[in-house]
């Protein structure tokens, strides 16, 4: 990958999701912080989902959350994820929940965990989670 790339072109981004992809290109998870208000969210949007400013911007997560809730997935939904896998809706420790894989073979609601990344061709890696060591 070039420095230059942008998964927009590639139509696996858009002008709001662009620079969550970038990061993800250095394994880095982010998310959307409110200038006026403080509020994060995520997934990208084009404004605040508290206030409704439109001044946005990107900041890092510590990459560490809390399973808020999980299903085990056992039809095929795609060719590089083979069934059964758990799918959960983790809170991240800024606030904002991310529906995400859980690499590992069982979970709880509670479970506090960190996150990976999988490697995809040509995209950008995905962020994904592992339960936390201790």
């Amino acid at each position: 990958m070039t420095d230059n790339l942008s998964f927009s072109d590639l139509g696996a981004a858009d002008p709001t999701t662009e620079p969550f992809w970038q990061a993800c290109v250095e394994r880095r998870l982010t998310v959307q912080r409110c200038t006026a208000c403080g509020s994060h969210q995520f997934y990208p949007r084009p404004f605040c989902l508290s206030c409704e400013a439109t001044e946005l911007e990107w900041v890092g997560a510590k990459g560490s959350g809390t399973i808020y809730s999980l299903t085990t997935v056992r039809m095929p939904v795609s060719e590089d994820l083979a069934p059964p896998y758990l799918l959960a809706l983790v809170d991240l420790d800024e606030g904002p929940r991310l529906l995400t894989n859980i690499e590992a073979e069982s979970a709880g609601i509670g479970d506090r965990v960190t996150v990976a990344w999988r490697r995809r061709d040509g995209l950008p890696p995905l962020p994904v989670f592992r339960l936390s060591a201790g």
